[in-house]
């Protein structure tokens, strides 16, 4: 048949640009797109060269990979090194085992050997007499490089099986990743000595097994999954795919404890599905499940294509990593006035959710990134992380690209924006911006503020738009009538509401001055001004040196206290509260409030008897630090049943160690 010239070109183009994703990918782990990009690139040319006879030798869909780097030594592979063929659902699983019943001429159940696809770097390991005599890379297929001195420095590799008298060669074949763990501990050494931080673990490993001086790969972590073996040698080999891992493990090679075997494609679906729920548990980054005909004879029977095995099949889960364009950037304003970048993109499916925006969090991320309207960028969303652009890809081909620039006045109130410290930016407005008044609104009745039951987000939003709230003041001046004037709001729950906001007027001082929504003071800061003054005029008349003897509050927390209550709108809106009724039992200094000032203690373990948030506020009460972990500086750790690492760390410090009881009877003996 004709083929039309426009399809001969799109082949030749796609053709072109995979090959030029290959060399970046396989030759110089610096992948310009993400995996879900290059595999809808790599079906399109699949479909085109199948649907018009247009498959050729040199076609990228008839190789793997790319060629090697030229300053490594070239090895061949005896069995070519294959890739495999995607899926992405459940019919396409069907088809695959369909087209194996098929070339068997069987309707007979099919068994399959179920793993995680380990996004890392393909290798081959080679054994002679049971050592390790060479490690090399996947290359195109045929050709790899020679990375044994690198490989060698892995300690998931061992170096000798632990096998005796085997003789003859044994290659394994496999990957080897960066762990996620690694991966952290990596960036945070980089980040210590202010080197450049790792972009993802697969480049990482990529990068580190590429190295010519094995001293720079033995600083990361590598690790490494056998899936499969090559040559043999005439060495035994069970006749089951389950069975080989077995025997790899018993020698020593590192073999994935997630594999499973499972009964047929209705088996490897549930295998699949359970894995991506886990996903985001495993100490690995995959990208799918690789499932293979469990019996070897079969395997053989059914042979190959050009590139790919036909008794094995790669089942892709949702990509983590998608590109898409910015749209436009905007800024939105936060409770506290703060002015972030919000990217607007071009929707796309990434992490199984539909993205459309993504914070960009402030200025020097947008700096870092060099982004600027207009921009290809690699989105990633994990689990249930929010989405976060990674990077920017080919930014030349933004051929009118928008800046980025912090907007002069605020976006919701017009006061002017203000540059606090190094990153932020704040608009002026304070409680007169309605993008500050809705948020101090939704804070204000939150659970752990005033705990208004039935004021939610959506009915804050109602009530500042209708006009019957401009502040947490107006609140307690609401009518049922109003309420139930509202939207979705009867009789029944417009009195529910209007009794809970009653009662939320007797509150704790602790309550009350997290619900203002001060800069930087969370519950536990609240707590400690409350446990501290006792009542709330103190806290107003005491300056910032004063909030600065209090534990845990240092002198930028301070400052933040002392300014709100020097602002004249601030305590008129804190009088405007006093008269409608909000009130707080006053809490009495007691004479041996100070007895533990200047101690700290670790609490660890199960308190029995006490509660953990219980016996926190005794000891503050007492005046004590009570700290998280500890160090040098801790003085005394209770530790109850179950306490670990903490105390075992006290003990190594020499620092004073007690139990509940003795815990207790200190308690009883300071209130005396």
């Amino acid at each position: 048949m004709k083929v039309p010239d426009q399809i001969k070109q799109e082949v030749n183009d796609l053709r072109r640009e995979i090959n030029h994703h290959n060399r970046l990918y396989y030759t110089f782990d610096s992948p310009e797109i993400p995996d879900a990009d290059y595999d809808a690139l790599f079906v399109r040319l699949q479909e085109l060269e199948q649907s018009y006879d247009l498959v050729t030798p040199d076609s990228p869909t008839q190789r793997v990979g790319s060629e090697p780097l030229t300053q490594f030594s070239q090895i061949t592979h005896e069995q070519a090194m294959l890739s495999l063929d995607k899926v992405f659902n459940e019919q396409e699983l069907e088809d695959f085992e369909a087209r194996i019943k098929k070339r068997l001429g069987s309707e007979a159940g099919i068994e399959y050997s179920c793993e995680p696809k380990v996004d890392g770097v393909a290798v081959s390991l080679l054994y002679r007499d049971g050592l390790l005599e060479r490690a090399a890379t996947r290359g195109d297929g045929i050709t790899g490089e020679d990375i044994t001195h690198n490989v060698r420095t892995s300690q998931s590799v061992p170096l000798k099986l632990d096998v005796s008298g085997m003789r003859g060669r044994l290659e394994v074949r496999g990957e080897i990743y960066l762990g996620k763990a690694g991966f952290a501990r990596l960036n945070a050494r980089a980040e210590a000595q202010g080197s450049k931080v790792f972009v993802n673990p697969r480049n990482t490993a990529a990068g580190a097994v590429r190295q010519l001086d094995s001293r720079n790969t033995a600083r990361v972590p590598l690790q490494m999954y056998c899936y499969s073996i090559g040559i043999t040698d005439d060495i035994a080999m069970p006749a089951r795919l389950s069975e080989v891992f077995a025997l790899l493990d018993s020698w020593g090679l590192p073999v994935n404890p997630d594999r499973s075997t499972e009964q047929g494609m209705q088996g490897c679906l549930k295998y699949c599905l359970d894995l991506l729920d886990k996903r985001n548990a495993l100490d690995y980054e995959i990208d799918g499940a690789v499932l293979k005909v469990n019996d070897l004879e079969i395997q053989s029977e059914l042979g190959q294509n050009a590139r790919t095995p036909r008794w094995a099949m790669a089942y892709k889960f949702p990509a983590e990593e998608k590109s898409t364009r910015v749209l436009d950037v905007e800024f939105q304003v936060g409770r506290t006035g703060t002015i972030t970048p919000v990217a607007r993109l071009d929707p796309v499916f990434v992490g199984g959710v539909t993205v459309s925006n993504t914070t960009l969090h402030n200025m020097d991320e947008v700096e870092r990134l060099g982004l600027r309207i207009g921009d290809m960028v690699i989105v990633r969303r994990a689990g249930d992380v929010i989405p976060k652009v990674v990077r920017v890809i080919t930014p030349e081909k933004n051929k009118k690209p928008g800046i980025i620039e912090v907007p002069s006045a605020c976006p919701a109130c017009g006061s002017s924006v203000e540059k606090e410290g190094e990153v932020l930016y704040k608009c002026s407005g304070g409680i007169i911006c309605p993008a500050q008044r809705k948020e101090s609104i939704k804070h204000f009745a939150s659970r752990s503020a005033m705990d208004i039951e039935g004021l939610g987000d959506k009915l804050v939003e109602l009530m500042v738009d209708a006009g019957l709230i401009n502040n947490v003041a107006d609140v307690f001046k609401l009518t049922v009538a109003q309420v139930s004037a509202l939207e979705r709001m009867g009789p029944k729950s417009s009195e529910n509401l209007i009794a809970a906001i009653a009662g939320s007027r007797k509150t704790s001082l602790a309550r009350f001055l997290y619900g203002l929504g001060i800069r930087e003071v969370g519950e536990a800061t609240a707590q400690a001004l409350a446990q501290h003054y006792g009542d709330l005029q103190p806290i107003i008349d005491a300056s910032a040196e004063d909030h600065e003897l209090i534990a845990d509050i240092g002198p930028i927390v301070a400052q933040h206290i002392a300014v709100f209550f020097s602002n004249k709108e601030n305590l008129a809106l804190i009088e405007e509260l006093l008269v409608q009724g909000v009130e707080w039992e006053v809490i009495e200094k007691a004479d041996n409030a100070d007895v533990l000032a200047g101690q700290t203690f670790v609490l660890t373990g199960t308190l029995e008897q006490m509660s953990r948030s219980e016996s926190k506020n005794q000891l503050q009460a007492l005046g004590a630090k009570v700290a998280g972990s500890v160090s040098k500086n801790t003085d005394v750790v209770v530790a109850g049943p179950g306490a670990g690492s903490k105390r075992a760390k006290a003990e190594e410090l020499g620092i004073k160690i007690i139990d509940e009881g003795e815990f207790l009877s200190l308690l009883d003996s300071l209130s005396k």
